[in-house]
């Protein structure tokens, strides 16, 4: 009896110190030891992933003064206009709105409205949100006139702002994910490529909310580029679906994930860039294929850019970069070489500055050129991101 007891106590004993060890112990820390004894690196983890709405400033890069929404054949949204209710459905005969700054025209005074004409009823209200009739995500159709169009699906809110319009749509954190995977890949992508660039597209939508003012995240480079949802029988979606909830974790933090398109053969870290690493400090790592065919590229710049750039300068190849256009200089791998150019009539001579490099992008993180090539070569998602990612852990969100 004594002998029963004693293995009784030693058992409740147990159980309390693996519970408080269980509370002590922070949860990403848990998660990387779970991923130490099993058999795959995903591993499922109390790490804090939310899967509710992201908020993406969408075609923000037009300045827009204007949009038109419109109900797709067979669906119907809801416009909410202040106090009004509007309902747009092509069957009715009113499919679409207009929805334009203040009175038409474009001034800081009129930031406070918008007004919004569909058929034959105009309403002005501070703002405009724009859903399915139940208040749920709907499928609906954005343009600005005479410029673009493109489809989402979410809930769509449009304000006026600084003298052009805002328009941002809240959008479940999974089809954000399908859709920048889609944006940024091309249709003969590997499966396993598209994998490795939905954790990575994940990663940072989770790790890193709150970029801008007025929502999480923009649809261009800045954030991430992001167009339409691609349909559930593509690559981009199916390789989405197949990594759903999982994210990157390094010592018990989630890490907003970088990449680039082309790293040159070496990718590069946020130190050697004069940028922030954050809590998760990259490392620099071999990628042969670029390695073995490098993207060359060349341009000629003034003689006053090229003062200011240099290799270790991310900052000052943007700032160029937004002036001149994003093939000015696309990579951090140049030199720059000066020329001596004569005139025609060899009246005067000036200098020539031209910049020669390879690569494409920041250089740091996931390399997109070289994540193919190991996909065509057989490696799976997991070894990719394993490579390009160093000492951090595939964590499933609960």
């Amino acid at each position: 009896m004594s002998v029963n007891i004693t293995n009784a106590r030693i058992r409740v004993a147990l159980t309390l110190l693996a519970l408080v060890l269980f509370v002590l112990i922070p949860a990403g820390f848990r998660a990387v030891v779970q991923s130490a004894f099993a058999d795959s690196s995903i591993v499922d983890s109390s790490v804090g992933v939310s899967s509710a709405n992201v908020h993406i400033g969408v075609l923000g890069l037009f300045h827009p003064h204007e949009f038109t929404v419109s109900a797709p054949a067979g669906s119907a949204l809801l416009v909410r206009a202040g106090e009004e209710r509007i309902v747009l459905e092509k069957s009715s005969g009113v499919g679409s709105a207009n929805i334009r700054n203040g009175a038409g025209v474009i001034s800081a005074s009129e930031d406070g409205e918008v007004v919004v004409t569909a058929g034959h009823q105009v309403v002005r209200a501070p703002k405009v949100t724009i859903s399915s009739r139940e208040n749920d995500p709907a499928d609906f159709v954005l343009s600005i006139p005479q410029k673009i169009t493109r489809h989402y699906r979410g809930t769509l809110e449009i304000k006026p702002a600084s003298g052009t319009l805002i328009a941002v749509v809240a959008m479940d954190q999974e089809t954000a994910v399908a859709s920048v995977v889609a944006a940024e890949s091309t249709s003969d992508t590997p499966l396993e490529a598209l994998k490795a660039q939905a954790v990575a597209a994940r990663s940072y939508l989770v790790a890193s909310r709150g970029r801008h003012h007025e929502f999480d995240f923009c649809d261009t480079t800045h954030c991430q580029f992001l167009r339409e949802p691609p349909p559930p029988s593509t690559a981009a979606a199916v390789a989405s679906a197949a990594t759903r909830g999982l994210v990157l974790a390094h010592d018990s933090h989630l890490i907003a994930a970088m990449y680039t398109r082309s790293c040159s053969g070496r990718t590069r870290t946020p130190a050697e860039l004069g940028l922030s690493a954050g809590a998760y400090p990259y490392y620099s790592v071999e990628c042969k294929h670029c390695r073995a065919h490098p993207v060359r590229w060349s341009s000629r710049i003034s003689a006053q850019d090229a003062a200011t750039l240099h290799s270790s300068d991310e900052s000052a190849r943007l700032n160029i970069d937004r002036r001149l256009g994003w093939n000015a200089v696309p990579s951090n791998d140049f030199v720059v070489k000066t020329e001596r150019d004569q005139s025609m009539h060899g009246q005067s001579m000036h200098d020539q500055i031209v910049v020669e490099g390879t690569g494409q992008g920041h250089g740091i993180g996931l390399c997109q050129s070289g994540a193919r090539a190991m996909a065509e070569e057989g490696a799976d998602f997991r070894q990719i991101l394993s490579h390009y990612y160093p000492n951090t852990t595939i964590v499933a969100a609960r």
